[in-house]
């Protein structure tokens, strides 16, 4: 098995309250029905949605997050699987593509130090 990260881009800024409470239901699903499968090797964390971005040899410093709301990485998570296809797969039922949003695969390459 290899590792995959899982970056999740988009948010949904318009969704009520009810609505935000109805995908918050279908995230935990989908986390516990690949904890379940033992996919999930690091949980990871959702991120805030301010930050900063740091460019170039002369370190400037831009607000953040970045240019379109689309764009903005709203978390990751680490899952185990057979590989890049086999991730992919598994990506397809996170909650959102539902919104809108996308998913970048991304294999971990593990370096030792």
């Amino acid at each position: 098995m290899s590792e995959f990260t899982f970056l999740f881009r988009g948010r949904d800024r318009t969704a009520s309250p009810d609505q935000m409470q109805k995908t918050m239901q279908k995230w935990v699903a989908w986390f516990k029905d690949m904890n379940a499968k033992g996919q999930i090797k690091d949980p990871g964390h959702p991120l805030g949605v301010e930050g900063k971005v740091v460019n170039g040899k002369q370190k400037t410093v831009h607000d953040g997050p970045f240019a379109e709301a689309k764009d903005v990485v709203g978390g990751y998570i680490t899952v185990e699987a057979k590989d890049l296809d086999h991730a992919v797969e598994i990506s397809k039922s996170c909650p959102i593509l539902e919104i809108g949003g996308s998913v970048e695969v991304r294999p971990v390459e593990i370096v030792n130090m």
